[in-house]
């Protein structure tokens, strides 16, 4: 979001903390499966704040956790007031993180590649 400081950096992990503890704890909404914050970026000026999530349930969940985050950022904000001491609490926005699922691609695509390398590795007669 901008130029990244020890002070933005240390704030985006306390809200990262917060935030995960608030939506698993006060977030009663269905639609909000369980999930992980995976990364916070705010910006320089702790005006808004991009918040990184994914679940376990998978991509096909995601866009109806995010309407229902979306629609929970005013009471996560208000609750964020109360737990951390900013003159300025950010506007929250709530992305899907699909950096895991592509590692998971990644890792099986890497697995089945050895997975065949040992194969004709095997196939391979020694003289």
């Amino acid at each position: 979001m901008g130029k990244e400081t020890g002070r933005t950096r240390r704030i985006a992990e306390l809200l990262q903390r917060e935030l995960a503890d608030l939506i698993r704890r006060e977030v009663h909404d269905p639609r909000v499966k369980p999930l992980t914050v995976t990364s916070v970026d705010v910006s320089s000026d702790l005006s808004h704040a991009k918040v990184y999530i994914t679940q376990l349930t998978g991509v096909e969940q995601a866009a109806e956790t995010l309407k229902a985050l979306k629609n929970a950022s005013g009471f996560l904000r208000h609750a964020l007031r109360d737990r951390v001491l900013l003159r300025v609490i950010p506007q929250l926005h709530f992305l899907y993180d699909e950096s895991v699922e592509e590692g998971a691609k990644i890792s099986r695509l890497i697995d089945r590649a050895l997975a065949q390398d040992s194969g004709q590795d095997r196939d391979k007669k020694p003289e």
